[in-house]
Parts: C-alpha cells; sequence; structure tokens
C-alpha cells in the first residue's frame, strides 16, 4: 500500500502519544499461525518486534509450534492425539516437542529477529525454573467414556518466576520462550502456548498481551469483528456458545493475564502485515481488544 506524504505523517502523529505512553513498559506477543509459517509474514513480525525495542518497549515472545511438531510425529509414523484441544504428551512425543519447541522453532525466531537489528535470546521455561509446572488433569469433556482422559506430560503453570526474564529485557533483551516447563520431579512439561503467555505476562505485569492468530479477532453471532470487549461480556459469550472451539483458550488465557493485572489483552489476525503495530499505535487498531471492564478503552 502507498501512502501519500501526508497520510504517512499522519500515521506517524497518531503513533506519538502510543510510543510515549508505552516507552520502557512490557508487551508480551504469543507468536503463531501463519505469522510464523509463512516467510514474509515472518520478516514483517521481526521488523515489528525490532521496532518496538528499539523505541523502549520491553517485548517478550511466547511461541508455539504445534503444526511443526505434527509434521515430525507424522515422519515418524505416530499420530498426533488432541482431548479438548490438547495435544496428548507420551515420552516420545515430550522428546520431540522439547527438541522442535526448545530447538529447532526457538533458535529460528531468535535468528529471524536478529537479522533485523535486534537483540532476541532463545529460552525455555526451564532456564532459571522460569515455568514452574505441574501435571495437568482435566475434567472428562461431554460423553466421555471410561476413566478420565490422561494427556501425559502435558503441564499447567504453578508458578512464573521472572527474574530472569526481567534482567533480560531491563538490558534490552527480547526473550523468546519455548513453553516448556519443569516440575518438583524434575519432569518436564508441555504447556499450551496461550496459557504461557497469559502467565507470563501478569507475571511481568505487562501493559499489554498479544495474541497473533488465523482470524479478524473475536466476531459475534453474525461474524462482525468486535473490536472491544470486557470481562463479563466475554464470559456471556462463552456461555452462549459465541466464543467456541480453538477461540476458548485464547480467551481464557487473556481473562487470567487480566485478573493478574495486565492492562489490555489483544487477539488480532497475524496475517496482517505489521499488525501488531498496527494494533499497538493506532486509535482503531487490527483485532480484538479484551479489558476487565468497559471503563478502559482504546
Amino acid at each position: 500500500m502507498n501512502l501519500s506524504p501526508s497520510d504517512k505523517t499522519n500515521v506517524l502523529v497518531q503513533a506519538l502519544p502510543y510510543i510515549r505512553r508505552f516507552h520502557g513498559k512490557t508487551v508480551v506477543i504469543k507468536y503463531g499461525g501463519a505469522a510464523m509459517e509463512k516467510a514474509d509474514l515472518r520478516e514483517l513480525f521481526a521488523e515489528d518486534v525490532t521496532l518496538l525495542s528499539y523505541i523502549g518497549i520491553r517485548v517478550v515472545i511466547v511461541h508455539g509450534g504445534g503444526p511443526q511438531i505434527g509434521e515430525v510425529l507424522k515422519r515418524q509414523g505416530k499420530e498426533s492425539e488432541f482431548v479438548m484441544g490438547l495435544r496428548v504428551t507420551d515420552k516420545e512425543t515430550m522428546e520431540i516437542v522439547s527438541m522442535v519447541l526448545g530447538g529447532k522453532m526457538n533458535q529460528e525466531i531468535v535468528h529471524w529477529i536478529n537479522s533485523h537489528g535486534g537483540r532476541a535470546v532463545g529460552l525455555s521455561g526451564v532456564d532459571a525454573g522460569t515455568l514452574q509446572t505441574c501435571k495437568l488433569h482435566i475434567e472428562p469433556p461431554e460423553g466421555w467414556v471410561g476413566d478420565p482422559p490422561d494427556l501425559g506430560m502435558v503441564g499447567e503453570i504453578r508458578e512464573v518466576r521472572a527474574g530472569l526474564l526481567d534482567l533480560l529485557t531491563e538490558r534490552g533483551y527480547i526473550p523468546v520462550i519455548a513453553p516448556i516447563g519443569v516440575g518438583e520431579d524434575i519432569q518436564l512439561y508441555n504447556i499450551n502456548a496461550d496459557t504461557a503467555a497469559g502467565h507470563i505476562a501478569g507475571a511481568l505485569c505487562a501493559e499489554k498481551v498479544v495474541y497473533l492468530t488465523d482470524v479478524s479477532g473475536i466476531e459475534d453471532e453474525n461474524g462482525n469483528l468486535i473490536t472491544s470487549l470486557d470481562k463479563e461480556t466475554v464470559q456471556a459469550m462463552q456461555t452462549q456458545g459465541v466464543i467456541s472451539g480453538g477461540m476458548l483458550p485464547k480467551v481464557d488465557a487473556c481473562l487470567c493475564a487480566l485478573e493478574s493485572g495486565v492492562g489490555k489483552a489483544h487477539i488480532i489476525d497475524g496475517r496482517i502485515p505489521h499488525s501488531i503495530l498496527l494494533e499497538v499505535f493506532t486509535d482503531q487498531g487490527v483485532g480484538t481488544e479484551i479489558v476487565l471492564n468497559q471503563d478502559v478503552t482504546r
């Protein structure tokens, strides 16, 4: 899109108060979907993240990698199994999760950012015991027959020890975190990346947590994008089934973050070029923002 000189000036002027407001604040970004898989979008993501860091915003990235894990499992002749949207993780699968998330994907993201001038550092939740975890037990879904489902080495976060993340962001580094946690039994656990991002944002008292997705945001029953929601409305939409499927864990993570003191949560379309900058630095944004109450707006 070609902008006239006056349009470019208007964009910069509109961004200025947001740059001033968020300088020195923390923004946690959950990175996944098409924005991670398509080369052109990866480049734009790396540019956005580097720019945020250059202007003094403390950026923390939590990344997924479900499709990549699935591909490796398939090549080894192992089918992926999911219960309520969570990957059943036996010992063999956990080894692949660690290899893909903590190794290949993590280092690729670090490389993309650093190649654009950023100062990214690859981590997992195991480093410095950042994500203290225990085995996740879930209630059987409706209609489930037999014993309660056992997800294996899937974990839930008991505590986020944010000291290392604070240390890095204070010095201008960009932590890139693979959602793998460690339990008291020294067992490694696979953690849902949406959930991990929400907990980490809460522990860091982040100004914002941003979820990159492959949809425009949260839509109403007629398929229209809703630009702003509060907790009460979100919960009503969940009860009514308007918010369902893969959006549920993202919304639950957003509410968890807000209840922990995060200023705002955003669910945006990562397929839009520079969607992060548009959401953070413009009046209208490009997705859905979620706040605790209606008194807080863009």
